[in-house]
């Protein structure tokens, strides 16, 4: 499914770079693994290449798909659930980690109106941060843009 060099989107933790391809043994019998990069942290990952669907990684997203990220991010009409902040971040989290690009920004869209009612919890706040965060890299990857001219759209959608 990927190849050395490619940049992939592992859930929760944003895009990578696959940078080998191992084999390792697993009890009884060789595996082989991903290696990724996480590129925001350098955190190192192993994903096992057959069960690499199952855990969400995926492509970024191509190019034309980056319009329905801004058509998520500038539906204003959306209602939000008045709930306990701690559920709500629980439902936010639980998409953040499906590591789908438009769960992410539906996630970011809602905080971001949310915002303007009231104040955020400090973790809404950290989980506004890494929702923009994991949006901006697959962004401007996917446009072949500045990471700071995808965070500038952003904010202008909100401001």
């Amino acid at each position: 499914m990927f190849n050395v060099g490619d940049m992939a989107v592992y859930p929760a933790h944003g895009v990578g770079k696959i940078e080998s391809i191992e084999q390792r043994q697993v009890g009884s019998r060789t595996q082989s693994f991903y290696v990724m990069k996480i590129l925001d942290s350098s955190m190192v990952i192993m994903i096992p290449t057959e069960s690499c669907k199952n855990v969400g990684l995926r492509n970024i997203i191509s190019a034309k798909d980056v319009g329905k990220v801004y058509d998520i991010l500038n539906e204003k009409d959306v209602a939000i659930e008045h709930q306990p902040w701690n559920q709500r971040y629980r439902e936010y989290m639980e998409k953040i980690k499906t590591g789908s690009v438009y769960e992410i920004a539906s996630v970011l869209r809602d905080l971001f109106l949310l915002r303007e009612d009231k104040d955020l919890s400090f973790g809404e706040r950290k989980m506004m941060d890494t929702a923009k965060n994991l949006l901006v890299k697959e962004i401007a990857l996917a446009h072949e843009l500045n990471e700071t001219q995808v965070e500038r759209d952003i904010e202008r959608i909100f401001s």
